[in-house]
């Protein structure tokens, strides 16, 4: 049978209140019985019942982490760094997949039937209203890699997209590129509007011919599929794929065709993950500071759980370009 709370406190020779109060985190309860506790616990192999537990605290120490995009291996990467710092600040992640989802609707009812302490939305495609959604339900949210605005409803964090784009047109000029293109991800996710935007922006004071394209998703298959058809058209000189797993689909389409990388033909990313630094892909990218965006969203997440009356915050990251072997060198 299984080693309830009353088997502790009789070897302990305490009270039921005080094993329950050694267990909750806050509670006051002397060393000397706490010691007791813990020895009488380790010595039964005693765990406390998290649920029950949750019943006299009001808090199940639950943090929905939500994504809509698992083909990406960036998230990959996000997921591990999201799940670890939860679990190091003593709280229990619960991963949700929306599967192309995008009415916040349903997440928000599921989340509040477990009865969550808060969300965090890990997604860069997703609109605003997604994550407020959350916010107008009562939940505390942070939008974790979501579209930066100057007076935020909820806490929002992530990469300068627009800035990215100015740094992603900046960076083919210099290279000598004088028919460059932006081949970003879905035409409505936030993340690709605000790159492009950034990206034209960049090139409005300047005469150079340039041109505009999307991928379905932000895969490899719409990134390849995306790049077959435009190389099939007339490929520009330079692209800047808007996302690294984009670019490495664009990689594998130039290779179809026989194009050399970067002597005929060049690619740019955003994120810098993992994969992209291999020696067969080796992609010239902008590092995205994931480990540290997700290291603030979890810090906002601690301290909203602490003071939920905090005014949300908008929190943006500066990016810089990883050279690796997709382009040309700077041009003299």
């Amino acid at each position: 049978m299984a080693v309830t709370l009353k088997d502790v406190a009789e070897m302990a020779g305490v009270s039921r209140s005080a094993v329950s109060r050694t267990f909750t985190e806050g509670a006051s309860v002397s060393k000397k019985v706490r010691l007791k506790v813990m020895e009488a616990s380790q010595a039964l192999g005693y765990s406390p019942n998290a649920l029950a537990s949750s019943l006299t605290t009001g808090r199940t120490k639950l943090i929905g982490v939500i994504s809509d995009n698992f083909h990406n291996p960036i998230f990959l990467e996000v997921f591990d760094l999201v799940t670890k710092g939860l679990q190091d600040r003593g709280l229990r992640p619960l991963l949700v997949n929306l599967s192309g989802e995008v009415d916040p609707a349903n997440s928000v009812r599921m989340l509040k039937q477990y009865s969550v302490d808060g969300v965090i939305v890990a997604s860069s495609t997703l609109p605003v209203s997604f994550a407020e959604a959350f916010d107008s339900a009562g939940v505390p949210v942070v939008h974790c890699f979501g579209r930066h605005s100057e007076t935020p409803r909820v806490n929002t964090l992530g990469i300068n997209n627009f800035a990215a784009g100015q740094l992603a047109a900046e960076t083919l000029l210099a290279r000598g590129y004088e028919k460059i293109a932006f081949m970003g991800g879905p035409k409505t996710a936030t993340s690709t509007q605000d790159r492009c935007d950034g990206f034209i922006a960049a090139l409005q004071a300047r005469s150079v011919s340039h041109s505009i394209s999307y991928a379905s998703a932000y895969s490899f298959e719409a990134g390849r599929a995306e790049m077959l058809r435009l190389i099939e058209a007339g490929p520009a000189q330079a692209y800047f794929c808007g996302d690294d797993v984009l670019s490495i689909g664009a990689l594998s389409a130039a290779q179809s065709f026989g194009l050399s990388v970067p002597q005929d033909i060049g690619f740019l990313g955003l994120n810098d993950m993992k994969m992209a630094q291999w020696s067969n892909i080796n992609l010239t990218t902008i590092h995205n500071p994931i480990a540290e965006v997700v290291a603030k969203s979890v810090d906002l997440v601690v301290r909203i759980l602490a003071n939920p009356d905090q005014p949300p915050q908008a929190v943006l990251f500066p990016g810089h370009v990883v050279e690796r072997g997709s382009l040309r060198p700077i041009a003299c």
